[in-house]
Order: C-alpha cells, then structure tokens, then sequence
C-alpha cells in the first residue's frame, strides 16, 4: 500500500541564497535513490523557510518488488582455466553471492567477457529502507560552505534543531550525533508561535504552520511578499522597480512577510539613481520606488519576518539605517569627484589584473592599444573617442564609490565622466563597454564602447591562455567562457567582418615577455576555445549541431561569415537534391582521403561522365566565384546543387581507382577539385543523414 512519506529538516537560518539550490538537492537526491531502490511513488512536493528544509513524497509504495539483478564478477579468462574449470576467483565470487558456482553465467560486456550471477533479490518493506536513506541525503547535501557546532560532526549549513521524518504517520527513525532526534513534530515561527506543531500529513504540516504564522510554500511566500510591497508601495503614488533577484532573496530572508514604506531625504537624490538603487539594494534588501515617468521617489519598501504592530516606530528604524548608507554614499560621491578620472589613470599600478599578467595598468595601455588596432579596422571614425574610453575605462575601480559598491564599476565611470567634461560617446563607453553583463544580457551600441569592449575581453583570454590559466571542468576563475561568448554576441550583433585570429596574435603581442606559452599554439588554442563557444552557443538555440560543425570543421576565424555559411546550409537543407548531394560529397571525402592534388589533365579524360563532371566543375566554379567572393552562400549553395546530376552518374558509369596510376590519379584530383570548393562553404557531408525540415 503507498503512503505519504514527509521530511523537514529544520535549522538556524539558512542563507537566503543556498536554499533554492539545496531544495532543488534535495529533491533530486531522493528521488534517485527512492528510484534505484525500485521504489514506486507518483510526486514530490517541497516546502522551504530560512529555518527548513521540506520534501513530500505522494504515493510511495509500502514495499519493494521482488526483482532479478545482474552481479557482474571476475573476467571470464581469470575465473576458469583453459580446460574450462572453475579458479578459486570464480568460487570465491559465487561464495560471497550465496550462490553455486555452477550458477555463474558468461556476459559479454564492451571491456570483453565476465563471469555474471543472476540473483533473485527479495523486495524489503519501505519503512525499513527509509532511515538509510534519508540519513544518507542528511549527510549528502552540499553547500558552497558547511559548518559543524558543538561537538558533532556534522556538516551542514546551518546547525540542524529538529527533524520531521514520518511515512504512512510512523516515524522514521534517524539520529544524528544523540544530539537530534527524528519526530512527528514541526516548529512554528520563531517569535510569534515559537512551540511546537504535530503532523499527520502534508496538508496538516503546511496548514499547521500557516496558524503558526509562517508560509512554507516557497511559491505562495514569493507572491505573498511581492504583493506586501507592493501594497506598501502604494500610499507613495508610485511604483516598485522590478527586482525579480531581490524579490528571491527577501522571499528567502522570511517566513511571515510583512511590508513596511519608509521615506530618504529628498537631497539624496542628486546621487545617480544607480548609487541609490544599490544602496537600497545590496545592503539593506530595500526596494526601491520610482513614478510614472521612472524618476526614483525618496521612498523605499522594507519587508519584515515579523508583524508590525507600530508601524511608525519600524519604519523609522529602517529609515534611520538606510540614511546612514545614503551619508556615506553621499560622501563617497563628492570626494571621488575631486580627482579626475584621467589623474587617477596612473594609480591602477597599485590594482593587480592577474600575478603574472600585471596591473590594471598594464591592461589599461594594452586595451588602449589593442582598441586602436580595432577601431582603424572595422570604425575608423570612432578611434579618438575610442581611445580615450579605452583609457579612461578602468579608472573608476579606484574610486570609494566602486570600492564600496563593486557592481557600480563602469556606471560612476560614466558618471564622473560626464562631470568632469568628457563627450557622451566617451562616458557611455565607459559604461558600456562591461556589457553584456551575462549571457542574453543587454548588448552594448556605442561603436567606443563595443570596441574597447571587444579589446578588454580579448586582452583577458590571450592573457590566461597565454600563461596557461585556462578554464577546466566547472573551473574558470576568470570567466573565460563567459567572456568568450559576450565578445561572439558583440561582433555578430554589429556584423562585423573580422579575423579572430587576427586579433588574438596582436593581443598576446602586446603582452611581450610574460607570454610564457607558444605564443602560435597559444593563437590556436584560443581560437578552438571560441570556437567551443560559438557551438555551444548555436546548439543551445535548437541549431542542429551537423550544420554548425559542417562549417566550423573547415575553418573558424570570420564569426559572421561562419554564421552565413550555417545559416545558408540550413536554408538549402530541406530540398532533397541537396541531402543526396551530402550523400555524394561524403562518398566523395572517402575517397579521395589525403589526395591534394587539384590538377586535372583533361587529355586523361576518357569516360563521357567524367568529362561531363569537369565541364560542369569548371562551369559551377566560374559561377560560385562572385557570389563565395560576396559571402553570398545561398546563391552559391543553389549553383553548386547543380552538380548533383554529374556526380551521380560519374559514380555510376567511372571507376575511380583503376589499375593506370595516373588515370586513378586524374580522377583523385577531379574529386578532390569538387571538395575544395564545397568545402568553401562547408563540409557537408557532415549533414548527411541529418533530418530533412518539413
């Protein structure tokens, strides 16, 4: 029979930002194991606070079937002899299996042929199986820091106070330490009903708690919160300003919210409205309120964990913290504004970029250049101004302002710039020349902000693959990947025509001697990481992964001119004559293999289709040459199609490899003629088999 199973570990507050991913652990981790038991259930539901941690398991079957389960021994060669008799390795695995040798099967596996006993396995009842398992996921849930107290060795995030473990409404046994022991029991808030709360199953668990003031359904809390401060946010006639992030964060601060509007001095808001934000934001969890036009408004929104009886007497206490965060961010803002940006240039000396790369100055005069190298080639009108955003571009760093408030880096850039005299194309690249900030983030569109965008990112990959720093596994310290991917964002978002290869030799040329890598295998290394990237990057958009390597495979180095070549493949893919044309090409690589010869002797023609093959590559290559020279690949994919035909019957009615070595010879180089110029757009061959678009 199924029954409910429910288990609530219950904690000191966890960190708002570890219980969505833990949850989301903790779900996963039980119903793997409840899988590989065989354990039949139909849902899992969760619960979380800032003080638990819930699972609901719906329908979990009360016993384990029996089943037959396959235990794989010694190598077939080391359990018998050549005469086929049994070794001590094959008694002794079927006597550790309760089991006859003569009971012992041969399995053929891909490492070759085992020895394999098939043995009944008895199904154990749920109630008996459960301890382990929930003990096993008490001891297994990662967190990105774990602590211990008192004299347990338990690790965890925050020390565990009590745990709810029933199934069918018996309680699971599990002790921890003899410290905590399981039980039927809950806990309600902390302040408001701090007893305890007994529980018959889920409805009565959440129901229970929602008596003893607290919302367990991390759903249900996350709309109630979003409605509190929106209603406190009324009486000010004006607006909320999204904050989907923060929203998760104050969801996951309380379990009773409650929303109080509090008020700043108006003179606060000569700070830019970015300054003010985070203020609001990083430190205090404050929503910040804006009117119909999007001007911030001297107001906030707080959210409590607790009732508010004098609402006065809360709000006035966020107030008179939130003012003492706003002083110092005043204070900040004019002080930095007594130096300029340009003065304080010569100061990165004193913020290391990376041990063995330097300084951020050092990465300041290389991004100043490296942006010169690119503005003369794809914005020549835009160099001056991309210069000095270039230069002026990390200076902000060494500012209190972004000392205090590092997600402002760029932003007061801009800012003080403005102040201090600078053009608006010069301030903006400042800013924008961090975008995006994230993948599927707001791109930049200043032309000098987009250049010394493209520069600072190249700068930090040649740099780290130059001296070997590059990312592994989930490694990556300097977000290499992320960086590679913003900067293909960047150059197919403006279209430009660009050697990647190019670029990334004139940035590891301008680090000199700290370069400690081959600076041409370092060049390649970079341009495959890229190009992993660029892939990646397609596949993940539903691109079919034979189209992106059918070019890529050929060359990779133009970003947009890769991604015409695909998208015009994947154009011409639906038409049939291409699919048996792929089909062609691929008989066409095999082959020809590592014949390079391109050379045909037309007097060694001699079969009529042959002939007929190389008029038409002539014909076909004289057509192609203006519309591959244009980057034009669907009109050069829809002359190529007309190759169809004389490569089908050349294969038909020629032999290829004939015994006269230099008509094989001459054949070799007529299809190795045809390669070379499919292979301009790309290797599709690679597409063959691929599943034709209805």
């Amino acid at each position: 029979m199924a029954h409910q199973l429910i288990f609530e570990i219950g904690t000191e507050e966890i960190p708002a930002g570890y219980i969505n991913p833990s949850l989301d652990n903790l779900q996963q981790q039980l119903a793997k194991k409840l899988t590989d038991l065989s354990l039949k259930f139909d849902s899992i539901k969760v619960a979380a606070t800032p003080r638990r941690l819930a699972v609901c398991v719906e329908g979990l079957e009360g016993h384990q079937p029996d089943r037959q389960e396959k235990v794989m021994g010694p190598p077939q060669k080391a359990a018998f002899d050549a005469d086929g008799n049994p070794t001590k390795a094959a008694i002794g695995f079927a006597q550790s299996r309760g089991a006859a040798v003569e009971d012992i099967q041969i399995a053929s596996t891909p490492k070759g042929d085992y020895a394999m006993l098939e043995l009944e396995q008895k199904g154990e009842a749920t109630q008996s199986l459960l301890p382990g398992v929930l003990y096993e996921i008490l001891h297994g849930l990662p967190f990105r820091k774990s602590m211990r107290w008192g004299a347990t060795e338990m690790l965890f995030a925050r020390p565990i106070q009590w745990i709810l473990a029933t199934y069918g409404g018996e309680i699971i046994d599990i002790e921890l330490d003899d410290q905590v022991k399981s039980g039927r029991t809950t806990r309600g808030h902390r302040f408001h009903a701090p007893g305890t709360i007994e529980v018959d199953n889920f409805t009565s668990y959440l129901e229970g708690l929602r008596q003893a003031h607290i919302i367990a359904d991390p759903v249900e809390r996350r709309q109630t919160a979003a409605d509190e401060i929106a209603r406190a946010a009324e009486k000010t006639n004006g607006k909320v300003i999204d904050d989907q992030a923060l929203l998760d964060t104050v969801t996951n601060l309380v379990e009773s919210p409650h929303a109080v509007c509090g008020s700043f001095d108006k003179r606060f808001l000569e700070l830019p409205k970015e300054v003010l934000i985070t203020s609001m934001r990083e430190h205090q969890k404050y929503f910040a309120i804006a009117d119909e036009q999007g001007n911030l408004m001297p107001h906030f929104v707080a959210l409590n964990n607790t009732l508010v009886n004098d609402e006065a007497i809360t709000t006035a206490g966020h107030e008179r913290v939130l003012r003492a965060r706003l002083e110092d961010a005043f204070f900040f803002f004019r002080e930095d504004q007594n130096t300029k940006l340009a003065d304080r240039v010569e100061k990165l000396t004193g913020v290391v970029f990376q041990a063995k790369l330097g300084t951020m100055l050092d990465k300041t005069n290389r991004v100043e250049k490296l942006t010169e190298f690119l503005a003369k080639k794809l914005a020549p009108e835009a160099l001056a101004d991309a210069k000095r955003a270039a230069r002026l571009a990390k200076a902000d760093l060494i500012t209190d302002m972004v000392g205090e408030f590092p997600s402002l880096q760029g932003i007061m850039g801009r800012d003080y710039a403005l102040k201090q005299g600078e053009n608006t194309e010069v301030a903006t690249a400042i800013h924008q020349h961090y975008l995006p900030l994230r993948a599927g983030g707001e791109l930049p569109t200043n032309t000098a902000g987009i250049l010394v965008g493209m520069a600072d990112r190249l700068d930090t990959i040649a740099g780290c693959f130059g001296i070997d720093a590059i990312p592994t596994g989930s490694a990556d310290p300097f977000g290499l990947r992320r960086l590679s991917l913003a900067l293909i964002h960047i150059i197919q978002d403006q279209l430009f025509t660009l050697s990647l290869k190019e670029c990334v030799a004139k940035a590891l040329e301008l680090y000199g001697d700290k370069i400690d890598q081959d600076v041409q295998a370092t060049n390649d290394k970079v341009i495959n990481f890229i190009q992993g990237r660029f892939t990646n990057d397609l596949t993940g958009q539903g691109i079919p992964v034979e189209a992106v390597e059918a070019v890529t495979s050929t060359g990779f180095d133009d970003v947009v001119d890769t991604r015409s070549k695909i998208n015009s493949l994947l154009a011409i893919n639906d038409q049939p004559s291409f699919t048996v044309l792929a089909g062609s090409f691929k008989r066409v690589r095999n082959i020809i293999k590592s014949h390079c010869d391109t050379k045909v002797d037309e007097s060694l023609l001699a079969e009529e289709a042959e002939k007929e093959l190389f008029a038409t590559l002539q014909d076909t290559m004289a057509k192609c040459e203006p519309f591959l020279q244009q980057g034009d690949y669907d009109q050069a994919l829809q002359v190529i199609l007309a190759m169809k035909e004389p490569v089908d019957k050349f294969f038909d009615d020629v032999m290829v490899m004939v015994e006269e070595h230099n008509i094989r010879e001459n054949r070799l180089s007529l299809l190795t003629s045809i390669s070379k110029l499919f292979l301009r757009v790309g290797d599709f061959s690679r597409m063959f088999g691929m599943q034709v678009k209805s």
